[in-house]
């Protein structure tokens, strides 16, 4: 240590405030590269880690569509299926009553009139069906065009329960 100041005490204050100054200049120097030599580096790692990460977002987003879509399909055909069932049982069921005799000649009867021997059917007009549809159109059938007729044909056609 003595010798050192010997050194020191050799050279004027203002040389040795020169090489202390140029010292730190030096020792902050260094520091700073080091600095941006790491910065560098970390920026390199996260745009590595960036890319590897955008890579497998890009990779994996195609076969997870996918996967979603058929689950909602497989949960639609599942329902399709359930419904298909459902129909059937009634279906089922229908066919059964069917085989009944009795079902079968009281659907007869009331859908297609039919009568047993001995009896009398009747089948009664609705007065009030026929001025409902007076005062629909407003004149009567043959005193209008006959493409007004025509159209008219059409709109009951469309109506149901007609």
């Amino acid at each position: 240590m003595a010798g050192n100041r010997d050194r020191f005490s050799t050279f004027s204050t203002a040389t040795r405030l020169k090489q202390l100054g140029e010292r730190t200049a030096a020792h902050v120097y260094r520091s700073q590269s080091r600095r941006q030599v790491r910065r560098s580096r970390l920026t390199g790692r996260a745009a590595l880690l960036v890319l590897v990460l955008c890579t497998l977002v890009v990779a994996l987003a195609y076969p997870m569509r996918q996967y979603v879509s058929q689950r909602s399909e497989i949960a639609e055909q599942q329902r399709a299926a359930a419904a298909a069932s459902k129909r059937l049982e009634r279906l089922r069921d229908e066919k059964a009553r069917w085989q009944d005799n009795a079902y079968a000649e009281q659907q007869a009867r009331k859908h297609l009139h039919f009568v047993r021997p001995g009896e009398i059917g009747y089948i009664m007009n609705d007065p009030g069906a026929e001025a409902a549809e007076h005062r629909r159109t407003g004149q009567a059938g043959s005193d209008r065009p006959w493409y007004s007729n025509v159209w008219d044909g059409v709109d009951k056609a469309d109506r149901p329960g007609d």
